[in-house]
């Protein structure tokens, strides 16, 4: 069993469904395993207490507004590419937090995102962009917590919540 836990931003139950159905739609089968997430860090040990105590204090802010500012073709798939100060700020201070743990990939600024297809062909992830920024309007959504999970070598495991205070 891995010790591995990934952590992402939990997104109101409404815009998870939407981005949810983007993944059903355009994401293969075969390797759609995962729901819609917004990754904050990718590979922190399990059982860490000052990693939960971290996510335990930027949870007692309130929820975070995010914009959904664009569609990104990053060649063999799509993402919908996300903007927030407030974001940015919070996983600095998550960074400085966790920077005994950090491997390079979770030191990198960070560049919000949810992806809705990957593991495509080219020409794929070229026609998927096209459909998707026909029509396509900036929005807002809301982050209403922290969610952490247990990397299983593809599908990840639900472990815990930590709700945004309101």
């Amino acid at each position: 069993m891995s010790s591995i836990q990934i952590i992402t931003l939990q997104m109101e139950e409404a815009y998870q469904a939407h981005f949810n159905a983007l993944r059903q739609l355009y994401f293969p089968a075969h390797a759609n395993y995962l729901d819609a997430h917004i990754t904050l860090f990718y590979h922190l040990p399990l059982g860490e207490p000052a990693i939960t105590a971290a996510l335990q204090e930027v949870a007692q802010k309130g929820p975070l507004i995010l914009t959904v500012a664009g569609i990104v073709n990053f060649g063999k798939g799509v993402a919908y590419r996300l903007v927030s100060d407030e974001l940015l700020i919070m996983h600095q201070q998550l960074q400085h937090a966790f920077d005994p743990w950090l491997i390079k990939q979770d030191r990198q600024p960070l560049r919000p995102h949810i992806t809705v297809q990957n593991k495509v062909t080219a020409f794929k992830a070229q026609h998927v962009h096209e459909v998707l920024s026909q029509d396509f309007t900036p929005f807002e959504i809301k982050a209403i917590g922290l969610q952490t999970w247990r990397y299983l070598h593809g599908p990840w495991k639900a472990l815990e919540t930590y709700p945004f205070s309101k």
